[in-house]
């Protein structure tokens, strides 16, 4: 038989927004070169409720195994589940507002079939959850950073950007915030200004995306009502997931907003609905009631933690590296003195082992050299103790040149 070389290639069958490669992850990078990465917000997996899930898992399987197990719907007994995690934040909730999704990043792809034309505007924290101003940025979304401080978003300065936009006759599609132990840097915004957030959002016809995945997770303060529970205007598209209070693994997320919203949300889920299986196991690990106390070991654990890595931050630290302190979350964030950039930080940090987040990380307009984000939720103890040890030495050395 006779060979036949083509003079084509297959590769060049590949659509053009395909062809280019995406670099390696910087979750690759890091867990290739460090011994202990302070750099991703993972769950402790010595925390996952194992013997609670394999019974649930059971349970379910034994008997609802038609339910369970063949192609249909999401568990309908989830959406009560949540809807009864909403009354306890004073929501009244109806089945048409909420949307079970594959984790909560599904609602965020969702939201740019659903609002985003190219050039549309998209009002963003800075710092921010790159992994979804990332997503914002791709579908070709006019990114506008709001800055954070010690309280969260900076309203008088959201304030600014509106009048400035409408003067423009621009009317930004959405505002993205996670106002309750923020992504990087673990502040929560105070009351006041999530009230004038809201009033802002009806002022200029803007919707808010709320993000609140960690908002269980308090282990000290008072809490602060969610804005989906503040709103009485419908304003509010609240976005939340059980990723970080179960499991990762299970990639179960859910969205609560105007039934409007979350109809057009799920038209565009090509996948279909998140699986029968997976939907039942979660509605049935919460039902038995084991939810709850399963966030207290979490709570406890992370705030012990969070203390650790506090205790030795302080000691390892030069005094001029300045820290916020967060009330829940996974995250600490460190503002750097002037001869201290992030970049150089990591590099040499890297050498020594110890990995974490650059604060460049976490901006889009280039920003970020003057801070780094630290995670507590993975490691050990021991290795929380050693690792800020470690990185404590490496920012003394570079500070004395």
């Amino acid at each position: 038989m006779t060979s036949i070389t083509s003079a084509y290639r297959v590769e060049d069958l590949i659509a053009d927004r395909a062809k280019p490669l995406a670099p390696p992850s910087y979750v690759t990078e890091l867990t290739q070169i460090s011994n202990v990465s302070f750099a991703y917000g993972l769950v402790d997996p010595e925390l996952f409720p194992q013997a609670d899930l394999a019974a649930a898992a059971a349970a379910v399987l034994q008997e609802q195994p038609h339910a369970t197990l063949n192609y249909g719907p999401p568990a309908a007994q989830l959406v009560e589940q949540i809807i009864l995690r909403l009354q306890g934040q004073g929501i009244s909730a109806t089945p048409p507002q909420i949307l079970v999704s594959y984790g909560s990043s599904q609602i965020l792809a969702l939201l740019l079939d659903v609002f985003i034309e190219p050039g549309d505007v998209v009002l963003i924290e800075g710092p921010s959850f790159l992994g979804a101003v990332g997503k914002f940025a791709e579908a070709g979304a006019r990114l506008v950073t709001v800055p954070v401080d010690a309280s969260g978003m900076n309203i008088e300065a959201l304030e600014t950007v509106l009048m400035q936009l409408r003067s423009q006759n621009i009317r930004p599609k959405f505002i993205y915030t996670i106002p309750t132990f923020h992504n990087p840097t673990g502040t929560t915004m105070p009351l006041d200004r999530r009230k004038r957030l809201l009033a802002l959002a009806a002022e200029y016809g803007v919707l808010i995306v709320e993000d609140d995945a960690y908002g269980d997770l308090r282990f000290r303060g008072e809490p602060v009502p969610t804005l989906a529970s503040l709103d009485q205007e419908g304003w509010v598209l609240y976005v939340s997931t059980f990723s970080k209070i179960i499991a990762p693994g299970v990639r179960v997320g859910w969205a609560y907003g105007n039934p409007a919203i979350i109809e057009r949300l799920g038209m565009f889920r090509s996948e279909g609905p998140c699986g029968p299986f997976i939907t039942h196991l979660i509605a049935r690990f919460c039902a038995d009631g084991k939810l709850e106390p399963h966030l207290q070991t979490l709570v406890s654990r992370y705030r012990e933690k969070c203390d650790r890595m506090l205790a030795a931050i302080d000691r390892a630290f030069p005094a001029d590296v300045t820290v916020t302190r967060p009330e829940g979350g996974f995250f600490v964030w460190c503002n750097l003195p002037p001869h201290l950039q992030a970049s150089k930080l990591l590099a040499a940090a890297n050498r020594c082992g110890v990995g974490f987040m650059a604060g460049t990380r976490c901006y889009t307009n280039g920003q970020g050299e003057d801070a780094i984000r630290l995670s507590f939720s993975f490691q050990p103890v021991d290795k929380i103790e050693a690792g800020i040890a470690t990185l404590g030495e490496v920012m003394h050395e570079l500070s004395r040149g």
